[in-house]
C-alpha cells in the first residue's frame, strides 16, 4: 500500500500526464484487457482488437478507481468529464472523474477525446450544479469558456485510489497513455486498472 507521500507523488505524476494530453503530446491512449505480464512488458488486447505490448517504466504508477455518488459532484469540485453533444448546444456526460484535491488543475481545458467518435473531454472546476429530471447539470469554466454538461443518473462517477503492480492481472481492463521510448517501444509511466468491479470509464 502507498503511504501519503507516495500517493502525492503518484498524483503529481498523473497531473503531469493529464497536462501532456491537453497540450497534444505525442502519445497514444490505450483501452483494453490485459492478456499477460512478462517482466515489465504488459500485453494488452485493445478495444479495437489489436495486440500491443507496453513497457512499464521503472517508476510506473498504478491506480484504480472508487465509485462516488453523483451528489458528491458539487460546486468547487475539480473534475474531468468525457461527454458527447446533447443536440441542444450542451453536452451529455459519458463519465465523470472527480480529481483528488492534490490533482486540482490537472490538464484544465476542453478538447477532443477518443472515447467515442464525437466525444470531448473537459477538465475544469464545477461552478454550479443543478438537479433536474434528466440528471444533474454541471456548469464548468475551463480557461474562460462556459461548458454545460448534463450527467445522467447512470453515468459512472469515480475518483482515483492507489493500486499496485499486483493488480495488473490477465483479464483486468486498463486505460493508459503510452508513448514511444528512445528505442521506439511503447512505454507507460501511469496505468489505471479495473479493481473491485470498477472499470476505467474514460
Amino acid at each position: 500500500m502507498m503511504n501519503r507521500r507516495s500517493m502525492l507523488l503518484a498524483l503529481a505524476g498523473l497531473a503531469i500526464a493529464g497536462q501532456a494530453v491537453a497540450q497534444g503530446a505525442p502519445s497514444r491512449r490505450i483501452r483494453g484487457v490485459i492478456t499477460g505480464l512478462e517482466g515489465r512488458n504488459l500485453l494488452i488486447r485493445t478495444r479495437e482488437g489489436e495486440s500491443v505490448t507496453v513497457l512499464l517504466a521503472d517508476n510506473v504508477t498504478v491506480v484504480a478507481l472508487r465509485r462516488l455518488e453523483l451528489s458528491e459532484v458539487r460546486p468547487g469540485s475539480f473534475i474531468g468529464t468525457a461527454a458527447e453533444p446533447d443536440g441542444d448546444g450542451g453536452w451529455r456526460a459519458l463519465e465523470v472523474l472527480v480529481f483528488p484535491e492534490a490533482m486540482r488543475g490537472t490538464g484544465e481545458g476542453h478538447f477532443a477525446w477518443d472515447l467515442t467518435p464525437s466525444s470531448s473531454m473537459t477538465n475544469a472546476n464545477v461552478t454550479a450544479a443543478v438537479d433536474g429530471t434528466n440528471g444533474r447539470e454541471l456548469v464548468l469554466h475551463p480557461r474562460g469558456q462556459e461548458i454545460r454538461v448534463r450527467v445522467p443518473a447512470d453515468a459512472p462517477v469515480v475518483t482515483f485510489i492507489p493500486a499496485a503492480l499486483e493488480d495488473l492481472k490477465p483479464g483486468a481492463q486498463v486505460f493508459l497513455s503510452a508513448a514511444p521510448n528512445a528505442g521506439g517501444q511503447l512505454s507507460a509511466a501511469r496505468i489505471t486498472v479495473a479493481r473491485d468491479g470498477v472499470v476505467p470509464p474514460m
